[in-house]
């Protein structure tokens, strides 16, 4: 099972221009509102037409600009779960589940086959229902059903919780894991939610203004960002501009230090990041890497704290920072009466090592 994708397409403020291959898994979309994914999945399911290219789906061509094919929706054998779950009002949950199975399949395959998605999809009970009576997870489950009980080659999910709760879409992100696990060709996940595509996919793209940014294993892109784009996309805080001094040794010019590594670092890096969470405090400065830093401010979410730090002592009231620091509260608790200044290490084999700027 494989989808082959080479599109282009002009849209507004840019052109859309993707190549890529998804096999029997997850693939996962990621970009920020407006990149093109959303436009990608559209473009494959038949719903809009590439200016040129090719779209090939186990061997089938469904598009061809050079020899002018483009095989109608209904033909092209592909699932499309919207992101509004697109749900007949006026049609219960049964009837919703078997509005595209074919008009030429006999009542009572029609009953069995979607009898059978509804106990696979956990909709039993709800089959008389409507969906202005269903919760938002329900209505979700009826959507996949609809689009899985036709036998599809492919399933095109389009930002599917959006509309969920955070507690919804958490249920939802495993349920949806499970439900996947048993359908046999590629899914193609939209999302511009790093934590959603790194739960349910296997590999990740980056879409970036309508190209590929990152390609790639979900934890090389995550643990490796190759481009600032990806890097920050992927909940990197803490980037800054690199100036080398040796073939080890580099200056962070926007946080004002020196890192050295235990290895040569490349010509062509051009910036460095480090996760918030992967700053460490220290005690002594036995370990290199290790840096005096001043807190600015704190801010405080549920569990974590997030602290501002600085290389250099702050004045007055300023709010600038150089680095973000990402703890729990419990070790927030256990550091914060220590004396400034603090005694932050910035891990190199943690260090992200950017190649490109986009």
């Amino acid at each position: 099972m494989s989808l082959e994708v080479d599109i282009t397409k002009k849209l507004e403020g840019f052109n859309l221009k993707v190549n890529f291959k998804a096999d029997d898994d997850v693939l996962g979309l990621l970009g920020a509102s407006g990149s093109g994914k959303s436009m990608t999945l559209r473009c494959i399911a038949g719903i809009e037409t590439p200016d040129a290219g090719k779209i090939v789906l186990n061997g089938r061509v469904l598009f061809d600009s050079e020899n002018k094919i483009n095989i109608p929706i209904r033909n092209r054998r592909v699932a499309f779960l919207f992101q509004n779950y697109a749900l007949f009002p006026n049609m219960t949950v049964e009837q919703n589940i078997g509005f595209g199975l074919p008009k030429s399949i006999n009542k009572a395959d029609k009953s069995n086959k979607i009898k059978k998605k509804i106990v696979d999809l956990q909709l039993s009970g709800l089959e008389k229902r409507y969906p202005s009576q269903l919760s938002g997870g329900q209505q979700q489950r009826v959507a996949l059903a609809r689009a899985l009980v036709v036998d599809p080659e492919v399933l095109l999910l389009d930002e599917p919780f959006s509309a969920l709760d955070e507690h919804l879409k958490s249920n939802m992100l495993i349920q949806l894991k499970e439900d996947l696990i048993d359908f046999n060709g590629p899914s193609i996940f939209v999302t511009h939610n790093m934590e959603e595509s790194y739960q349910l996919c296997t590999n990740i793209i980056i879409i970036n203004s309508g190209h590929i940014d990152a390609i790639g294993p979900k934890d090389t892109i995550f643990n490796n960002p190759p481009t600032l784009y990806s890097a920050k996309l992927t909940g990197c805080k803490n980037i800054s501009k690199i100036r080398k001094i040796t073939n080890n040794k580099i200056e962070a010019l926007d946080w004002g230090c020196i890192i050295t590594f235990n290895h040569e670092i490349d010509d062509s890096i051009t910036s460095i990041g480090i996760r918030a969470h992967y700053l460490e405090i220290k005690e002594d400065y036995n370990d290199i890497n290790t840096f005096d830093c001043w807190v600015v401010f704190t801010t405080e979410a549920l569990f974590r704290t997030k602290v501002y730090l600085k290389f250099i002592k702050p004045i007055g009231d300023e709010k600038s920072y150089h680095l973000l620091w990402d703890i729990s509260k419990e070790e927030w608790n256990l550091n914060k009466h220590k004396p400034l200044p603090l005694k932050i290490k910035i891990d190199p084999k943690k260090v992200i090592q950017i190649k490109e700027v986009h």
